[in-house]
């Protein structure tokens, strides 16, 4: 492995993990596509290498830190893991049917869908009242 490929790994790790903290993303909007556009990996390649990353250590200092603070539901988060757990079984045996270029395209299809209405949903709220 080179130096440059480290260098690339090292910083996608961190990016990730502060996006995690910060904002809890990372490995589908972040990991994901820094691994097909620097290092040149398919989209199963990226996607597989992005959930072995996230399998034991996803965000367990995060998840301390709020903790600690009260932000976390414990029981709806324990429902919504279970499921995850189970979909992403199914998501990852319909990802690997299909062609690589049509998860690519679901996947950047989705990633806009969920920008935009990020986009405009903190947009708005700047000039209400609401936060």
């Amino acid at each position: 492995m080179s130096l440059q490929t480290t260098i690339i790994l090292i910083s996608i790790g961190l990016l990730a993990g502060v996006l995690s903290g910060f904002v809890g993303i990372g490995g589908g909007v972040i990991i994901v596509p820094a691994l097909v556009y620097f290092l040149g990996f398919s989209q199963h390649l990226a996607q597989g290498t992005s959930l072995f990353i996230l399998l034991l250590p996803v965000g367990i200092l995060a998840v301390s830190n709020y903790s600690k603070s009260g932000f976390i539901n414990w029981k709806f988060g324990l429902i919504v893991a279970i499921f995850f757990v189970l979909g992403g079984f199914f998501g990852s045996k319909l990802a690997l049917k299909v062609p690589p270029s049509w998860v690519k395209l679901i996947f950047g299809l989705l990633m806009a869908y969920v920008s935009i209405n990020l986009i405009f949903s903190g947009y708005t709220s700047i000039f209400s009242d609401e936060s």
